[in-house]
């Protein structure tokens, strides 16, 4: 009822029925009550507002960056995006681009950074067994999965996924267009009572696994039943999506159109980079605009590999790159492929710009998105003043339009000349308060979970709320 014009509907406290002469005297009615109506008004506009999705995206970026030419050198709403950045500046009052954050945990780290980006989690020195605690996105998962098909989307583009449950235990990721979009959008073949069987004889084989691993247990060792545990975490895992599945068998999934299916589910060579990337991209906008999840992690590369990307002249992949010793064309390649992750995510926002929801908010507004890396640089693997930029999320309270910066109180400025003296800028903390858990802690919190901490988290981020 929030179209009707509620003053049309004000009367005067004194008001009365009249009829064949008699008169009535009315009780006080909330329309006589200037102030119950506008009270009633904007609870009504609290609870739609309550009512309307509110999504995440996390896109890894794996081995750092070139920090010498991705490095924002000026903090502030006037500040100038760096060369590999440029690409954004369409988006420029949509995004925040941070510089000074770190992870205390993730300091001196090698190639373990992407497995605590969401997590904030100690990964021991000693090695052995390691587990995580759960990542920002799956907090994120367990509050908006009541409204989803899927609780949440782990992609990657090659590597493994961001995405870390309550056990500590990753979740697998896809990277294959065509099986991304049909775990989506595909059918079961013989239609839902051919799935509620595959998921009833799934159920059953879960059941006896699980039964014979506990009788099991008691006969092995500490250190396996260790490695056992974490297998059992993930058979639990499986258990509780064949759960979800088997409840939204009878709800049929939203139809998609011929040209996009055939768009999306297309054999595109990874040495098509860039049109892989685009098509990763377009499957996150279409899950998202037909609320089959609100939650979606991305990891861009892996940092033991990346894909080399031919269609810019790169032929090393990002992790030869980022150990470039110096090299001046290795650097100058590395800036390419930066330039070239921006301007995909540049093309994602765009998407997510494009598409306008009934309130006329565009699907961007709605969308938190973080787009950043658990490294600074990979050839000596620096931890501290990781690239991060945060987007999107306008209608959830968060502001854009500046570049947030934790070291310039300290450092005045950035010598970037100077290679040494910034990497040493990238690799101990300049502010040793600004952990990247208070930006997770921040979103959140955004997403209406209920917590006043995340990992090592000392408070919110209050410079991106509005």
């Amino acid at each position: 009822m929030s179209h009707f014009n509620f003053n049309r509907w004000r009367i005067n406290r004194r008001h009365a029925l009249r009829g064949l002469g008699a008169t009535l005297a009315l009780p006080l009615l909330n329309c006589m009550d200037p102030g119950k109506q506008a009270a009633a008004q904007e609870k009504e506009k609290a609870e739609a507002a309550a009512d309307k999705p509110k999504r995440a995206v996390f896109v890894y970026i794996p081995n750092g960056v070139n920090t010498l030419t991705w490095q924002i050198e000026k903090a502030g709403a006037d500040y100038e995006l760096s060369a590999p950045l440029q690409s954004l500046e369409e988006h420029r009052q949509q995004i925040t681009p941070i510089s000074g954050l770190h992870h205390p945990n993730g300091l001196g780290q090698a190639h373990e950074c992407d497995k605590i980006w969401l997590t904030a989690a100690k990964i021991s020195q000693e090695g052995g067994a390691f587990r995580n605690s759960i990542s920002a996105d799956q907090l994120m998962a367990e509050v908006t999965s009541r409204h989803t098909r899927f609780s949440s989307l782990e992609l990657a583009i090659t590597g493994g996924s961001l995405a870390w449950s309550r056990d500590g235990i990753p979740l697998p990721s896809e990277r294959r267009p065509k099986q991304i979009f049909d775990r989506l959008f595909g059918v079961e073949p013989g239609g839902a009572e051919a799935a509620k069987r595959n998921l009833n004889r799934r159920g059953s084989v879960l059941d006896t696994l699980l039964e014979d691993a506990d009788s099991f247990r008691k006969q092995i060792g500490a250190e396996d039943r260790n490695k056992l545990d974490e297998y059992l975490h993930a058979v639990r895992d499986v258990e509780k999506r064949t759960q979800r599945s088997y409840e939204w068998l009878d709800i049929p999934k939203p139809s998609v159109a011929a040209e996009t299916k055939t768009k999306l589910t297309r054999n595109i060579p990874q040495t098509d980079a860039g049109d892989y990337y685009r098509t990763i991209y377009d499957l996150m906008v279409l899950a998202l605009r037909t609320d089959m999840t609100r939650v979606i992690t991305c990891m861009s590369g892996s940092e033991s590999n990346g894909l080399a990307i031919p269609e810019i002249g790169v032929m090393q992949t990002r992790h030869e790159l980022s150990h470039h010793n110096g090299d001046p064309e290795q650097l100058r390649r590395l800036t390419q492929t930066d330039t070239f992750l921006a301007e995909q995510l540049s093309y994602f926002l765009r998407q997510l710009k494009s598409y306008q929801e009934d309130d006329g908010e565009s699907l961007l507004d709605r969308t938190m998105v973080l787009f950043g890396s658990g490294m600074a640089y990979g050839h000596s693997h620096g931890n501290a003043n990781l690239p991060m930029v945060l987007a999107g999320g306008s209608a959830l309270g968060l502001k854009h339009g500046q570049h947030v910066d934790f070291n310039l109180p300290k450092i005045e400025t950035y010598n970037l000349e100077d290679a040494r003296s910034h990497y040493g800028v990238c690799s101990r903390p300049v502010d040793s308060d600004a952990h990247l858990s208070n930006l997770l802690l921040t979103m959140v919190q955004k997403m209406d979970v209920p917590v006043d901490s995340f990992g090592d988290s000392n408070g919110v981020m209050s410079e991106i709320l509005g």
